[in-house]
């Protein structure tokens, strides 16, 4: 590579870890921590509003009820792109928080639920990280080997949210760091909430467990029926009623 190339391409990394580095709450006016706001907020990176339902005071959002609104900017295949769970609607959609780019466990996480993003898709539903980090920051560490401990090559977006709006949305904001608890959302095709998990900082998720989550959950909007503790696709279900339950309990006592 000529040298001047070499310099550009070094100045340009140089850049992008400068941005990620800077503080949101000193830049940005309209910043969630040094407002409490009930309307939209917008930062450049994200952009949340409450739902009729929900308001942005670092609560969890209630199951069986609308998922709260956001939009903001993602890496999404090494670009930056605009998303909205608007765009997700007519899928399922699985949200999941992580508290910072380039730590420990986060990549683990992320590139766990990336390699089985086709699996998620094959039945509908599509997976997005979000973290308190700039897109600055997520572009810097998807440009990082992972043997460096960074991510490589995505196929889910990491959506930035710099003003910690959608985090606060969620109830998942810690709010004396300014970062995320480790909280997963499964959002369905009318965009209602269907389960919430939220994990202390120092323990990552499971794939498989979400994968079959929402599997479950979706068996029982095509089929009315109730999955029975640990069920898979293929395995016995139930009716919601006495006498359904009973058949169910008889073939397996």
């Amino acid at each position: 590579m000529p040298l001047s190339k070499k310099r550009s391409a070094a100045a340009e990394s140089t850049e992008l870890v400068k941005r990620a580095k800077k503080d949101s709450c000193n830049d940005d006016p309209m910043s969630a921590c040094s407002s409490s706001s009930t309307a939209w907020a917008w930062d450049g990176d994200s952009q949340v509003s409450p739902s009729s339902t929900q308001t942005m005071s670092n609560q969890v959002p209630s199951l069986a009820h609308p998922a709260p609104v956001f939009k903001g900017t993602a890496v999404v295949d090494g670009e930056f792109k605009e998303i909205s769970l608007e765009d997700y609607k007519g899928k399922y959609l699985v949200l999941f928080f992580y508290p910072l780019d380039f730590t420990f466990v986060c990549p683990t996480e992320i590139i766990a639920f990336s390699e089985r993003a086709k699996e998620f898709r094959k039945i509908g539903c599509e997976v997005v990280a979000c973290s308190t980090d700039s897109h600055f920051s997520h572009l810097a560490w998807t440009n990082t080997p992972r043997k460096d401990g960074g991510l490589g090559e995505m196929n889910i977006p990491l959506l930035a949210d710099k003003s910690m709006t959608i985090a606060r949305s969620y109830g998942v904001l810690k709010e004396d760091e300014g970062l995320a608890f480790r909280g997963l959302f499964i959002i369905d095709r009318k965009q209602t909430l269907r389960q919430v998990t939220i994990n202390d900082l120092p323990v990552g998720r499971d794939v498989d467990e979400t994968l079959r989550l929402v599997q479950a959950f979706q068996f029982v909007d095509e089929h009315g029926e109730v999955c029975p503790a640990g069920w898979k696709p293929g395995a016995k279900t139930m009716k919601a009623d006495p006498t359904g339950s009973k058949e169910y309990f008889k073939s397996e006592n």
